[in-house]
């Protein structure tokens, strides 16, 4: 076999029709066709989950225990597989600790740094200060009033969990007495009880004195500091014997109101520690809610969302504590450490934290992330900007013989930023890896050095390979749908006119969501309006933070709270908002098409008024394979069976008494048009239209799902097979299906995510029909060829984040692009050249 390609031979996952196919190494390859042609099953679920398959079986059988055994790909075998690494659009954090800095580990770095060359200052009166010595300790001590009886503690356990008996018997064996743990002097010969549990402080007593001015004493003083100072690696804790509130360290101390503070360490710095967690909010930075588990969008009144003890946020390197630095944007913080001043020791001290954090917030800004902020929560990122984020850290592990897979990293993108995404994937691509990357922008598949295209069709219309090869060889492929359009032989049109709506307008006043500046902006009410602009411009906190909720309170009784505004103006225009978003449908084999959209539960009443069903007592529930009574219990309605193979992966057999059909053999027995409901979820959207073909309620539903392109799939096809383009058109065709009033307002959130050029075409004309019904449609978009068909486009900006959250431009596609301020204007005016739409 050929070492310099990888070779896939027979692929059978999912619709993929035994494909054999060769790709060379260490080259950029685009896997491109229509959804649910198959780029994703030998992408991800083929090739990727067989290189991680390979792996998990090279580690021994104990290890393979605890990672759990992991299903081989449908497939003959693959030749050539390098080691793959997957980044893709899902496992975006949820974890609401989870930051951008933490994401690229430049916070891990920032702790670091603050902890080595920080300058600390007192939390309460904001002086600079600094560590005490021993001879200064004892000079406080001295200044005490005679006779006050202290104890000398060196602290060995700081808020660590475990028992520690060993520690404790190594303590006694030393020649010391006594311990104090969790606040409690103890005998040691006494028997102590540590939990496991709980979090522990334990300090050896290394002496009991009271002050006196005598030089013996003084002696006898700093010696018993050295040696609590070695026992606790040059920490010292006094107290008062007799107990009370009075404590000194050798630490950090104040020298105008004695505040300590410990000496700086990387925890002090990280919200998920208690030594550096503000523990009113317990490092979230939200405000509690009382009575209840979540907290609220309000900063907390202790640390101001900062996540940190004061002492923490009392650090700071060139006049800004770590929160602040966190909170500046990636472009911001390359400034502020470029410019970053430092002594020599402290140079010295921080030179390889530096290069690590600049060279990480590089990457960030190759990948077009700039205009995050390192504070920002994982939790509020998009897909595509959590799989930049983890492509910026790949490059920055400097890896090379890798396999990388990845799903659509253009997602999320603005035109003008691609161009640097692009760079990012050559330079991996240099550094000796291979790339798969399943995409549909043109810019990078012409950026690509082999192509490869699927279908014909999608679903089981696909699984094969049209054409393969460098992109000039593809493009005079004439079966090719995707090079058609490359080529320009199919295209999305330009509408011969823009209509100016009803007459009647939504108005957006003083919008001040995240980084929007009080902005004005006004929506056309009957029309097809398109929002646009570069990535961190403004555009979700608009539509997805303002618009959304503050609808869903009005027509819904909601109770999210919309974003900072003045007003919206107009809703008396309205009676109804369907807003789609980005958020995934049911990722379980139980979910599928029939179920989400509604369609399933009609089938079933259908199917519960038959003659055969009434005479036998069956309502709707009976057909349902997740009920008792329909279901066959052999499986419980899963139709397979899971036999385990301990250090093998499971093995899924088909249930031997249902045959697969989830259902018992009572419930197959009653039938519609010679169909049982097994038979009706197994046939496509297509083939239940003729079945269904006199039942309006059934085909209103189903007649969507085709109109979105989706004729091609089962009713029955578990979610969890979908590709992320089919799984969002399946939500986007369960809103479009409820009935239009002619006066509904659509809010759709990147609806051509994963979308091929021809499914582009197809959903714009289910869109542009709701608005011919006299229905608004509203779109955060990047896509051209949906820009190029609005009717009326917002563009903001101009740049991202602190430096966009402005209208740049608004009107009909040829007004913006004739503005030369915006970015969407001049990659308008490409498409536009020759073209023009008159108003309706």
């Amino acid at each position: 076999m050929p070492t310099d390609q990888i070779t896939i031979r027979g692929a059978r996952q999912h619709n993929l029709k035994d494909l054999t196919l060769a790709i060379p190494r260490d080259r950029l390859v685009v896997f491109t066709g229509l959804s649910g042609s198959g780029k994703s099953s030998l992408a991800l679920d083929t090739i990727y989950a067989e290189g991680q398959r390979r792996y998990v079986e090279s580690l021994s059988a104990f290890a393979r225990q605890f990672l759990g055994p992991m299903e081989r790909p449908d497939l003959d075998g693959i030749d050539g597989l390098s080691p793959t690494i997957s980044i893709d659009q899902k496992g975006s954090a949820r974890n609401p600790r989870s930051t951008v800095g933490t994401m690229t580990e430049v916070y891990d770095y920032l702790r670091l740094l603050f902890a080595r060359v920080g300058l600390p200052h007192c939390p309460i009166c904001g002086r600079e200060i600094h560590k005490q010595t021993i001879e200064q300790m004892a000079d406080r001590i001295e200044e005490m009033p005679e006779g006050t009886r202290l104890m000398i503690l060196g602290p060995v356990v700081r808020g660590r969990r475990g028992e520690y008996e060993r520690l404790l018997d190594e303590i006694r064996k030393q020649g010391f007495s006594r311990v104090r743990v969790d606040g409690r002097v103890y005998d040691l010969g006494e028997m102590i009880s540590i939990s496991r549990q709980g979090r522990h402080d334990i300090e050896v007593v290394v002496d009991r004195i009271a002050v006196t001015h005598d030089r013996d004493h003084r002696t006898r003083l700093v010696d018993s500091l050295e040696v609590a100072a070695k026992l606790g690696r040059g920490s010292v804790l006094l107290a008062p014997v007799d107990g009370g509130a009075i404590s000194m360290s050798l630490d950090y101390i104040c020298a105008y109101d004695g505040t300590s503070v410990p000496e700086p360490e990387p925890r002090h710095f990280s919200f998920n520690t208690p030594e550096g967690a503000c523990p009113v909010c317990a490092g979230l930075g939200a405000e509690p809610i009382a009575g209840e588990s979540n907290r609220s969008e309000r900063p907390c009144p202790v640390c101001g969302g900062a996540r940190l003890k004061p002492e923490s946020l009392a650090v700071s390197v060139a006049g800004l504590n770590i929160a602040e630095v966190a909170g500046l944007s990636v472009t911001e913080a390359i400034g502020f450490f470029e410019s970053l001043e430092l002594s020599d020791r402290e140079e010295t001290v921080a030179r390889g934290i530096l290069d690590e954090i600049r060279a990480r917030l590089r990457f960030m800004v190759d990948v077009g992330l700039d205009y995050l902020t390192l504070a920002r929560s994982a939790t509020s990122l998009s897909g595509g900007e959590t799989q930049r984020i983890r492509l910026a850290t790949q490059i920055g592990s400097g890896l090379s013989g890798c396999l990388y897979v990845l799903d659509e990293p253009s997602v999320g993108l603005h035109q003008r930023d691609n161009r640097r995404l692009i760079n990012t994937l050559l330079r991996l691509r240099d550094l000796g890896n291979s790339l798969i990357v399943v995409e549909h922008d043109e810019e990078i598949i012409r950026a690509a050095d082999w192509m490869v295209d699927f279908g014909p069709g999608a679903g089981e219309q696909g699984g094969q390979v049209v054409a393969a090869g460098p992109l000039s060889e593809v493009m005079d492929d004439r079966r090719s749908l995707t090079a058609a359009y490359l080529r320009g032989d199919r295209r999305v049109r330009v509408p011969e006119r823009r209509r100016t709506g009803n007459g009647k307008k939504l108005v957006i006043r003083g919008a001040a969501a995240n980084n929007l500046k009080g902005i004005d902006v006004e929506i056309p009410l009957g029309s097809f309006v398109t929002v646009s602009g570069v990535s961190g411009s403004g555009k979700s906190s608009l539509v997805e933070d303002i618009l959304a909720p503050r609808l869903a309170q009005h027509f819904d009784g909601a109770r999210d709270e919309p974003g900072p505004h003045a007003s919206i103006e107009g809703l008396e225009h309205l009676d109804k908002a369907i807003h789609v978003d980005q958020s995934p449908i049911g990722r379980t084999p139980r979910s599928n098409p029939a179920t989400y959209t509604g369609v399933f539960t009609q089938i079933r009443e259908l199917f519960a008024a038959l003659p055969e069903a009434r005479m036998r007592g069956y309502g709707p529930d009976r057909f349902s394979f997740n009920v008792k009574g329909g279901r066959c219990e052999a499986c419980q309605g899963e139709g397979t069976l899971e036999i385990e193979m301990q250090f093998l992966p499971d093995v899924y057999v088909t249930c031997e008494v249902c045959q697969g059909t989830r259902y018992s053999r009572e419930v197959l027995e009653v039938r519609f048009r010679g169909r049982s409901i097994a038979d009706v979820l197994d046939i496509t959207v297509d083939e239940a239209m003729c079945v269904f073909e006199n039942i309006p309620r059934i085909m209103e539903k189903l007649r969507t799902l085709r109109d979105v392109g989706l004729g091609y799939i089962r009713l029955g096809q578990p979610a969890s097979r979908l590709s992320g383009g089919e799984a969002q058109r399946v939500k986007l065709s369960t809103a479009l299906s409820r009935r239009s009033t002619g006066r509904a307002i659509y809010l759709l959130d990147e609806p051509t995510t994963g979308l091929h050029y021809a499914d582009v075409e197809r959903l714009l004309n289910v869109l542009h029909r709701l608005v011919d019904q006299g229905n608004t449609v509203v779109v955060v978009e990047h896509n051209l060829d949906v820009l190029k068909t609005a009717d009326w486009l917002v563009d903001l900006g101009p740049e991202a984040g602190a430096r966009g959250g402005e209208v740049v431009a608004a009107g009909t596609p040829e007004q913006v692009a004739a503005n030369p301020a915006s970015y969407t204007g001049a990659y308008l005016r490409q498409l536009l050249h020759g073209t023009t739409a008159s108003a309706a």
